[in-house]
């Protein structure tokens, strides 16, 4: 892009550091239920935690079913994790469960129960509608949207996402680059969101939240200098970077996944609409900014000279705060 829009940009890094405490990807909940005997239920759930803001969300069960075993606790970076068992009185087919709390957060619940006659169903809970109604098996196309769901709001809901894609964005300078880019990025991310949810590598959540912040920190002088008309690397073959840093936050995007526990038979069905959900979101924002970019250009606003450095400084400012933030949480300053 080059010129317009710059006011706009500052405005909304602005609104984003006003809501930042949630700065990186929200991560789903899960809440698991597998029947052995009939009425007996193994009890996975997993509270995503480890961000800023502590999410306070919980299932009730229906009533007929009670603890049969006190739950185990695990805090892992990503997730408060607990197992135990409930007994209910017969099957919970036609039986409401409920996720508190979850009105008042931007995060979902997948839930997953597994019936002791091979009956499988899979329900993504919002905060709009927080509860369900089991007994329905749920088909592949089903078990797609909701999966599809989870990427689109996974990136939407990412803010340090999007902070890096609107950097790469007022980096480039012509449309084949920035085809070049994003086709590099989207590769990227994608080749190390399949190997980290297909289980061939893994990148420790602290301090790859720290690593994309600093993703975020490089971008901010880049923008500086190519307002400035300057050179570099960077603005020359911005596809390069795009793709180096693509391969981080590939892991970041795969952590959506990768906390849900799924099963091996669901892996490559979630793992290819989730991803496909990724780029919808990203490219639904990319066209976005570039509509917003042209109307603007449309008005032809004459901008303070001074303006076209601004989001270079916002991005870079924004950056190293997350990431002096990150860090004191990877060193344990901080929580």
């Amino acid at each position: 892009m080059k010129s317009g829009l710059l006011a706009a940009w500052l405005a909304g890094l602005l609104l984003w550091v006003a809501c930042g405490a949630q700065a990186h990807e929200v991560r789903p909940g899960v809440l698991e239920l597998r029947e052995g005997q009939p009425g007996n239920y193994s009890l996975l759930w997993k509270r995503p935690a480890g961000g800023e803001v502590e999410i306070r969300i919980a299932p009730v069960l229906p009533p007929e079913c009670r603890a049969a075993t006190p739950g185990a606790t695990l805090l892992t970076p990503g997730a408060l994790v607990v197992r135990g068992t409930i007994t209910c009185d017969g099957s919970i087919r036609g039986r409401s469960i409920v996720i508190d709390g979850l009105e008042s957060t931007v995060t979902d619940v997948l839930v997953r129960v597994y019936h002791a006659d091979g009956w499988q169903e899979t329900h993504l809970l919002k905060p709009m509608n927080p509860a369900v109604t089991l007994g329905e098996r749920t088909t592949t196309l089903q078990r797609s949207g909701a999966y599809l769901r989870l990427g689109i709001e996974h990136i939407l809901l990412g803010v340090d996402h999007l902070l890096f894609v609107l950097g790469l964005l007022l980096i480039v300078r012509d449309r084949w680059m920035l085809v070049k880019t994003i086709t590099a990025f989207t590769l990227a991310h994608s080749i190390t969101l399949a190997v980290a949810t297909l289980g061939y590598a893994s990148a420790p959540l602290l301090p790859l939240n720290a690593a994309i912040a600093l993703s975020i920190l490089f971008l901010g002088p880049e923008i500086v200098r190519v307002r400035g008309g300057q050179t570099s690397f960077t603005i020359r073959h911005p596809w390069v970077v795009a793709f180096a840093f693509g391969l981080l936050h590939g892991f970041g995007f795969a952590s959506g996944l990768t906390t849900m526990g799924l099963p091996p038979a669901e892996i490559p069905l979630a793992l290819l609409v989730f991803n496909l959900g990724v780029e919808v979101g990203q490219l639904g924002f990319v066209a976005l900014i570039l509509l917003l970019d042209r109307a603007f250009r449309a008005l032809q606003i004459l901008w303070p000279r001074f303006v076209a450095a601004l989001p270079g400084y916002v991005v870079g400012s924004l950056g190293a705060y997350w990431t002096i933030q990150r860090v004191a949480v990877l060193l344990g300053v901080m929580r």
